[in-house]
């Protein structure tokens, strides 16, 4: 009974906070600004890419994908964006890093907002002992983000911008079949919130949003877990807006949907139950 009652205290304190948190939100704010969205060809950095324009931002995008990109940004010129340019890059190559970074400075002068989203591409199954590919994950989900973050630390310094962390909820509360990408999500989670407190301490003008993520219906995402995952999925384009609300009024911390905050929190309260749910929402067969 102790642990339902917490469990109803905390979804209504994240509702009202959720509420709270909405309608400080301006839109006008993101009129101009500056914004660099890493994984934007597809999926919620796509998604991000077009909320941006419509607010009238100014975008540089980056991906693999050349072609791809360039049809992305002549949408987002078509729905708003006061200025947008694409710039193809393998994010496992470190002077692409900084190659972005820099081609984001040039083409906007400067940075408001630097929106790390890219992931590399791995398999939903049980963990094979492969310690390679588990090394080659980490430097894309992982290392690549805080090169680029340091990279870019000093224009967001001067604008007073945000650093926007697109995380998942497997960063915190663990699932099977995903032990390299678990990995990976959790040492964001960790740097991140480290490097949060060091730049308040230091009464850094920069703010750091870590958004965590449940299971999201991009294309990519829906072809890995067919077959093998019994769980809703939710809309790219709600994600992506609520990334970008979360960055634009500054928060800590997003949770979307908004329960997966509660599971973080169940995982300590009733951890039988939720490793109970958790291994039952995985189709396997030993």
């Amino acid at each position: 009974m102790g642990a339902f009652i917490k469990i109803i205290l905390s979804c209504t304190f994240v509702a009202f906070l959720a509420i709270r948190w909405t309608s400080n939100f301006d839109a006008e704010s993101l009129r101009g600004a500056k914004v660099l969205v890493t994984g934007s060809s597809k999926g919620i950095g796509e998604q991000m890419a077009y909320h941006y324009a419509r607010f009238g931002a100014k975008i540089v995008i980056t991906a693999r994908s050349k072609d791809t990109l360039q049809k992305v940004v002549e949408k987002c010129l078509s729905l708003g964006a006061q200025e947008a340019f694409y710039i193809a890059a393998d994010m496992s190559n470190e002077s692409d890093l900084d190659r972005v970074v820099d081609f984001a400075l040039k083409k906007l002068g400067g940075l408001d907002y630097l929106v790390l989203n890219h992931i590399g591409s791995t398999r939903v199954a049980m963990w094979d002992g492969d310690v390679e590919h588990a090394k080659w994950l980490m430097k894309i989900n992982f290392f690549s983000y805080i090169q680029m973050a340091w990279k870019a630390l000093p224009s967001l310094e001067k604008n007073k911008g945000s650093l926007v962390i697109v995380s998942s909820l497997a960063g915190k509360m663990p699932s099977p079949l995903t032990a390299p990408y678990v990995s990976t999500k959790s040492a964001l989670n960790g740097f991140f919130g480290s490097l949060r407190h060091e730049l308040a301490m230091k009464k850094s003008n920069v703010s750091i949003s870590v958004c965590t993520l449940g299971l999201i219906d991009t294309e990519t995402a829906m072809s890995k877990i067919k077959g093998k995952v019994n769980m809703p999925a939710y809309p790219a384009t709600e994600a992506a807006l609520n990334i970008i609300i979360t960055g634009a009024t500054r928060q800590p911390e997003l949770y979307y949907p908004w329960f997966t905050y509660i599971w973080t929190l169940t995982k300590d309260w009733i951890p039988s139950f939720t490793d109970y749910v958790v291994q039952h929402s995985f189709n396997y067969n030993p």
